[in-house]
This record gives structure tokens, sequence and C-alpha cells, in this order.
């Protein structure tokens, strides 16, 4: 009995005003590259970059992303282009589904390392902001594979269990695990942990990118197993699962020696960018930090002015003060001197007096002793 299933799209190409081809594929691929794009840009610039210089570096790495990642499918599933019956022209039919991950990052690398040799920043520092947003994109690009009805698991009643239709290439309808689904959860579940840890541990020289990788590989893994479409197996695995070991252990060394060599986080990751002088995307980050900085001076010179006014009026009061003070003690020294001088003029007087006093009085004895003798 039918219970609850996901059901699938009746086609993946639909016909814009009959004539523009928009292929659910395509779609999913380009929305995630925008993804991508636009929260390694915000995690740039919060590292110290400039704006826009994530995006100029992508537009080298995507395109060498998409033919890489192409390569790989078409090597790895030759027999799907190459074997009797088979056309080798649809290898070169990219919208029809079929992008290893693996080979999209080996040559988005080499499309990225030329793309930071251009804008002069390291590669690693570029990768570690990236790293969530690869996550994202890929979350969004798996819903692709739902548009094609491909890449499901084995049967099952489960009630998210996919429902395929499509008899295309020997396909059989039926219910089967969404393995496209599975894995845009878990690549979900990856760009948060990485962004996790990167606050939580100040990762760099690579190591959030490492992390993004070895992170991805585990889930691909179990996921990898489930699936049931054509495959190359050895030792009784699919050879993405042995990539994915592979590349997992990789991913982890790498972590381990960087740490060792070169632990904490760059300090800079694009030289010259806290100067302000960013250009296309960061001419208005360029331009306000210029009005910052003049109305910062205007501010400064207005409070100099103010506190040099302030320091006059002090001063010019501090004078004031001090002339009114000195006439004040030269007018009470006056006034002492012309008191002293008063009471020494008074003094000189009455001892003038006294000794005039004295004077008569001893001619008068002088007298009367000389009338006595007599």
């Amino acid at each position: 009995m039918e219970i609850a299933y996901i059901p699938s799209p009746s086609r993946g190409v639909y016909e814009l005003f009959g004539v523009i081809p928009l292929r659910g594929y395509a779609f999913c691929i380009i929305i995630g590259v925008f993804v991508a794009v636009w929260l390694g840009n915000k995690r740039w610039i919060a590292r110290g970059g400039r704006p826009g210089t994530v995006a100029d570096v992508a537009v080298w790495a995507v395109p060498f992303g998409l033919v890489g990642g192409r390569l790989y499918h078409v090597i790895t599933d030759y027999q799907l282009y190459f074997s009797e019956g088979q056309d080798w022209v649809d290898a070169f039919k990219i919208w029809e589904g079929g992008l290893g991950i693996w080979g999209a990052i080996a040559f988005g690398a080499v499309g990225a390392w030329i793309g930071c040799r251009s804008r002069g920043v390291p590669l690693p520092a570029w990768a570690d902001a990236l790293a969530p947003g690869i996550a994202l994109a890929q979350a969004i690009g798996r819903w692709g594979n739902w548009f094609n009805q491909e890449l499901y698991g084995r049967e099952t009643d489960l009630p998210w269990a996919l429902h395929i239709t499509s008899t295309t290439d020997g396909r059989v309808p039926g219910y089967y695990h969404p393995t496209f689904l599975y894995e845009s959860l878990w690549c979900i579940g990856v760009a948060v942990l990485v962004i996790w840890a990167d606050r939580r541990f100040k990762l760099g020289h690579g190591r959030a990118f490492a992390l993004y990788v070895a992170a991805y590989c585990a889930g691909r893994f179990w996921i990898e197993a489930m699936r049931v479409d054509e495959a190359h197996h050895f030792l009784g695995m699919r050879l993405n699962e042995w990539t994915s070991i592979v590349v997992f252990l990789l991913a982890v060394l790498y972590i381990v020696l960087s740490a060792r060599r070169r632990p904490g986080r760059e300090e800079v990751v694009e030289p010259g960018a806290s100067d302000g002088d960013t250009d296309d995307d960061g001419a208005a980050v360029k331009l306000d930090k210029k009005s910052e900085d003049e109305d910062s001076e205007t501010k400064d010179s207005e409070d100099k002015k103010s506190d040099a006014e302030k320091s006059e009026a002090k001063t010019s009061g501090a004078k004031t003060s001090e002339a009114k003070t000195s006439e004040a003690v030269k007018s009470e020294d006056e006034k002492e001197t012309a008191e002293a001088d008063s009471e020494s003029g008074s003094g000189s007087a009455e001892s003038e007096t006294a000794d005039s006093s004295s004077s008569v009085e001893a001619k008068d004895e002088e007298a009367e002793s000389a009338a006595k003798k007599a």
C-alpha cells in the first residue's frame, strides 16, 4: 500500500515560450554556483579581503571545474559513451547530467590557482572562504539529479521513497532510496560544520577546505554504497567508494600536518585590502571609507579649534585675574606704606615736642639755681 513518496518530475526540460529550453539540471548547477560565490564573498570580506575577489577567481575556477567534472564522469563511465551502440558525441552533452565531484574539485583548484595568482592572493585562504559555499552548491546541484530521475538507491517502501517513472537508459519504474536527497542534506550539514569549526578553531591555511573535503567524503562513502546505477567495482566496492576513502585520508593528513607546520590563521589574506583601495564592487566601500575619514578629520579639526579657543579664553581670564590681583596687591601695599609714613611722622612730632619741653624745664631749673646763689 502506497502511504507516501517523493514524486519525480514528469520531465527535466521546460520550454520557455516554446523556444528556449530550461533544463532543471543546469538550473540547479547555476543556482549552486551563485550561492557559493555569494557566501564565499561574505566570508572573504570578513577575513579582510576585498569585495569581488572571490567572484574574480571563480571566473577561472568554475569553467575548469565543469570541464574536470565532466572528464572524470566520462573516463570512469566510458562504457556509456564509447561502448557498442553508444554515440560518443553524447560525452559532450553536459546538460543531460554527469559531473564527477572529484574531477570538478581537482580541475577547479587549477583554475582557482590561476585566478589567485592574477589577484595576488593565497589559494589556501581563498579555498577556506569558499569551502562551505561549495558544500551548499553541491546540496543544490544534487536536485538536478531529481529532475533527470537518476542516481537513486536500492528499492524501499519507506515513506520518503523516490518514485521513478522513467524507462530511459534501462531504468525500471518503482520506489527507491532518494540518494540525491541524502547527499543534499549531508552537504548542508557539512557546510554548517565547516562554518562552526572555522569560527570555533580559527581554521586557516586551507584547513577549513580540507575539513569540507573530509566530511563530504565520509558521507559520500555510505551514500555511494546505496546506489544501483552502473559503476566499476574493485574488491567488491564501487570506484567512488575507494576514491572517497583515499581522498578522506589525504584531507585528514593535510589537516594534521598543516596544523603543526603553520598553526593559526593568516593575518593578511589580500595585501593592500586594509587600505580601502578597492575597485569594481568595492568602490562603494572605498567612497564610504573616504567620507568617514573626511568627516573624522573635520570633526577633529573642529574639536581642536574649540579646544584652542577654550584654552585661549582660559589663559586670557587667568591673565585678567592676575592683573586684578596685582593691582589689588599694589594698592594694598601703597595703603600700608602711607599708613606707615603717617605713623612715622606723628611719632617724630611727638618726640620733638617732648624734647622741647624737656629743654625749657632744664633752663628754668638753671635759672632758679643761679638766683639762690646770688
